[in-house]
Parts: structure tokens; C-alpha cells; sequence
């Protein structure tokens, strides 16, 4: 086992950033071949990270080593670590990550301007994402939660379409206010928290999930009589809005539709891929553990928000006429799915919650390179002006099948297993009554009708194209062999995870299992 295998899978972005940096603009079109190198190294180390990773209880292939640390008189000592490492919940997801990444550097192929910038931009990113989904300091997750925002913001901003300006700055302020949020319950946490038996405060993930050691009578310490304590009520719903603008869940979701339809393909595969999913992680590692009363209390609310954002993403995506749109809108749909399955308690949602993010990043990635593919060749994503695409482009049509068909829930692709297991989750919840899951279930009924209405709309029939959207080009040309590449990685993800779900559930079940202890004796109070 290598020690510092996490750190690695971290800052090999940042390794190969350097000469990236100092390449001569004659040899700028090297960046590309850096970028998927450096991705791809990442990938290969996730990987084997996922193959070596032992299932249990607790965390693995740790990393603490102090980082800053200074005496504050009275109020004790400050303790900030750079502290990493993987369990259940998130070794599937940093393997996600890697891979999403690797597939929007290869995307990222056809990038003609500013090169150097743009994959410089990409491997800071990189980095930002892997680091915060193996942190355990909340300072040192806090750090790589705020460095994604630059990169993102700058790639959409100058590598975008036409509203590229408008939908970067709306990004940027809705993931920093919710990043605000976040801040201000974190130092209320670190005030509240000591390492045992010391006068040492500490950002600590893992020490801050143990009720015992926060200070008695402190900010955030729960109340001894069992009472509720408003401070804890606020941070509480603090870093659930914090969380939930990155989910993004309705009504914080607005941002994200701009931002797809003007980013870049590689950039709203990244997005949707990764992005999203540091929302959910960040309830279930952080929000969750160390709130386990107000989960229990406030489970209801959360559910809501999750049937709400299910059902009204998906009746957006029906209204749409732009593809991308519509693409995006899905989204909103099925992370409503994740927080369902956070806010039910149950092992089955639990594991649901996070197969849903795996299987949605994976989805959603296909998606999105899918609409770029066609967007490529016609730089156009209206529905209306096209029709029997499967004949004129079979290979891209047999992969829109797959992708929609995977996404609204066929068994046998990764979607179906999350969203079932999700539903089951809420269906079998002590603290969710039964209608919200009923209602979810409508969500897959106009996920369905959505999918299936574009499918019928664009692909099937007679090849027609309105002519101002190609001009004069009288076919479409079919995948090209990088696309072909990135594609298949992702379907064939998705069937692997369909057929064989235990692949991901034997890394998840012993993380959720440890959870829920946290909450049985509050469920069993409420």
C-alpha cells in the first residue's frame, strides 16, 4: 500500500500544472496531451485505490500531519491539519471524479483559445474537486471547496457562449454565498469542539461527528437535558442552504441551468459529473454526522425539498425546447432523488443516496458530451429543428438510446438501482411518511415522458434538419473515434454498475451501517 497514495490522487494536477505554465506559446497545444496525462495518471491511481479499498467501518489510508498550530491564551490552542483519507462514502467518488475528469480533458480537445489558460484552469480544478471529497479537516475542505469556485468561474466566463458573462457571475455568487454559509457554521463548530482530554480546538471532520467532545455549555454543544439548542438549529440549516445551492436543490437550483447552457461541453461534464455531487457528500459527511438530532427532527423538510426538486426539475425539463436545457433540468430532478434518500434514515436510502450520486455523475456526464457531440457539428441544440437523427447518425443514436433510456430508470443501467433503492428508502422510513415517496415516484413517470418525447421527437422518423442550422452540409458526420472512446467508458460504466451492484453497495454498507447508529437513539426519542 503506498502511504501518501491520497495525496497523490490529489496534487498530480498541480505536478503537471507547472510545465503547463512554462510552455512556449509555439508549443501551447502541448497542454492538451499534459492534461489527459495528468487525468489519466489520476484515474489509474483512483482506481486502484477503489480495487485496494478493504470495506470496514472507519477510515483508510489516512493522512495527519499538523499545519497550523498556535497558542490562543484563554481560548486554548488552535489545531489545523492536513488531514486526508477514504471510507465508504467517498472511495467510489473520488474514482468518479478521476474519471470525469479524465473524459473533460479529452472533451476539452477541440479548446483553440488561450490553451495554456484553459487547461491550467482545469488542472487547478481537478485538484479542488479530488481534495475536497477526501478532506477531513473542515478548514483544509473548506480551502478546496473555495478553490473550485476561480477555476469554474474563469471557464465558463471566458470559454462559454454567448451569455457566457452572466451565467459565470450567477454561478459564482450563489455557490459563494452558500459558501458564506458554510464559514460561519464552521467557526461556530471549531469554537464548540476540543480534541479530548486537551485544550485544543480543532477543525477536525471526525471529532466534530462525536457529540462527546464538544464543550459543555459551548455555542453549539448539544443540551445535556436533551432540549433544543437554537444555536445548532441555525448552523444546522446554515450548512444544509450551503450544501443545497451546490446540490443544487429547488429553490437554490437556478444557477445551474445558465451555467450548463453556457459552459463549455468538458465544463458541464465536469460540472453535472462531479460538481453536483460535492453537495450531497457534504450533508453526509459533514452536516449529517454532526447534527444527527436536527437530521431527525428536520428529515420531513428535507425529504420535501428532495419530492419538490424531483418534480418540478422534471416538469421543467418537459418545458424545454433547448436539449441542454432539458439536460440540465434532469439534473435537478435526480439529486432530488439523493436528498430523498439522505432524509429517510434508512440503510437502503443511505446507500441509495450515494449509489444515486455515482450512477447521476456517470449519467449526466454522457448526457452532456452527447448534446456536445451535436452541438459540434450544427451549433445548434433547439429540439423542433431536428428529426430522424438515429438514421442519419446511427452509432451517436444507439448511445442517445442508451443514455435515455439508462437515465430514466431501465433496469439493467446504474439509474434504476439508485432511484429504486432510493424510493425503497423512503417507502420503509420511520420518519417519512409514505406519500412523499409516492410522489417521487411521479418523478420517474415524467422523466420518462421527457426522455422519451425528445427520443421520439429528434431521432425517429425521416432525417430532417432545418437548413439554417448546417447550411449547406447535406449529412451529419457520425462519432468520431475520441468520441467513440469517451462514450463508451461512460455506457459502459453504467451497465457494469447495473448488472453488478454490489460492486459499489460492498464499499457503501458498512459507511451507511456506521451512520445510522448516530441516529437511532434520536429516532427512537422522536
Amino acid at each position: 500500500m503506498l502511504p501518501s497514495i491520497l495525496s497523490w490522487i490529489i496534487f498530480i494536477p498541480l505536478i503537471f500544472l507547472l510545465p503547463v505554465l512554462f510552455l512556449p506559446q509555439a508549443r501551447a497545444s502541448w497542454a492538451k496531451g499534459l492534461t489527459i496525462g495528468a487525468t489519466g495518471v489520476q484515474t489509474i491511481l483512483a482506481f486502484w485505490l477503489y480495487l485496494d479499498y478493504r470495506p470496514a467501518v472507519g477510515y483508510q489510508y489516512t493522512e495527519c500531519i499538523p499545519w497550523i498550530q498556535m497558542s490562543l491564551g484563554n481560548w486554548g490552542e488552535l489545531l489545523i491539519q492536513y488531514y486526508v483519507g477514504v471510507d465508504g462514502l467517498n472511495v467510489a467518488l473520488v474514482l468518479l471524479a478521476a474519471v470525469v475528469l479524465c473524459v473533460g480533458a479529452v472533451a476539452s480537445w477541440s479548446i483553440t483559445r488561450y490553451v495554456k489558460a484553459y487547461f491550467a484552469l482545469y488542472l487547478l480544478l481537478s485538484t479542488a474537486v479530488v481534495g475536497s471529497f477526501v478532506a477531513l479537516d473542515f478548514f483544509l475542505f473548506y480551502l478546496f471547496f473555495e478553490f473550485m469556485l476561480l477555476p469554474m468561474y474563469f471557464l465558463i466566463g471566458i470559454w462559454g457562449g454567448e451569455r457566457r458573462e452572466y451565467a459565470a457571475i450567477k454561478f459564482f455568487l450563489y455557490t459563494l454565498l452558500g459558501s458564506i454559509f458554510i464559514l460561519v457554521a464552521m467557526i461556530g463548530l471549531y469554537m464548540s469542539v476540543k480534541l479530548p482530554d486537551s485544550d485544543i480546538h480543532t477543525f477536525s471532520i471526525p471529532a466534530m461527528s462525536e457529540l462527546e467532545n464538544f464543550v459543555a455549555n459551548s455555542l453549539l454543544a448539544p443540551n445535556a437535558d436533551g432540549s433544543t439548542n437554537p444555536w445548532r438549529f441555525w448552523a444546522f440549516w446554515a450548512l444544509f442552504i450551503g450544501f443545497a445551492i451546490k446540490l443544487p436543490a429547488v429553490p437554490f437550483h437556478t444557477w445551474l441551468p445558465d451555467a450548463h447552457v453556457e459552459a463549455p461541453t468538458a465544463i458541464s461534464v465536469v460540472l453535472a459529473g462531479i460538481l453536483l455531487k460535492i453537495g450531497g457528500y457534504g450533508l453526509l459527511r459533514i452536516v449529517y454526522p454532526i447534527f444527527p438530532e436536527m437530521s431527525v427532527n428536520f428529515a420531513y423538510a428535507v425529504a420535501l425539498l428532495g419530492v419538490v426538486s424531483i418534480i418540478y426539475g422534471a416538469m421543467n425539463a418537459l418545458a424545454m425546447s433547448d436539449l441542454k436545457k432539458l439536460v440540465a433540468y434532469s439534473s435537478v430532478s435526480h439529486m432530488g432523488f439523493v436528498l430523498l434518500g439522505i432524509a429517510s434514515l434508512t440503510a437502503e436510502g443511505i446507500n441509495g443516496a450515494v449509489y444515486q450520486m455515482v450512477s447521476h455523475g456517470i449519467l449526466s456526464a454522457l448526457l452532456f458530451l452527447l448534446v456536445g457531440v451535436l452541438y459540434d457539428r450544427t451549433h445548434d441544440r433547439t429540439i423542433d429543428n431536428y428529426r430522424g437523427l438515429l438514421g442519419a447518425m446511427p452509432y451517436y443514436g444507439t448511445f442517445i438510446i442508451i443514455a435515455f433510456f439508462a437515465s430514466l430508470g431501465l433496469p439493467g443501467f446504474s439509474g434504476f438501482v439508485g432511484e429504486l433503492f432510493t424510493l425503497l428508502g423512503g417507502f420503509s422510513s420511520p420518519v417519512l411518511p409514505m406519500w412523499l415517496s409516492i410522489a417521487a415516484a411521479l418523478g420517474i413517470v415524467l422523466g420518462a415522458a421527457y426522455f422519451l418525447w425528445t427520443l421520439q421527437k429528434m431521432f425517429l422518423g425521416s432525417f430532417w434538419i432545418r437548413r439554417h442550422t448546417i447550411g449547406d452540409i447535406p449529412t451529419l458526420e457520425d462519432l468520431q473515434p475520441r468520441e467513440w472512446a469517451m462514450l463508451s467508458v461512460l455506457a459502459v460504466s453504467s451497465l457494469l454498475l447495473g448488472i453488478l451492484p454490489h460492486l459499489l453497495f460492498n464499499k457503501i454498507g458498512p459507511y451507511a451501517g456506521g451512520l445510522l447508529q448516530g441516529f437511532l437513539s434520536f429516532i427512537q426519542i422522536g
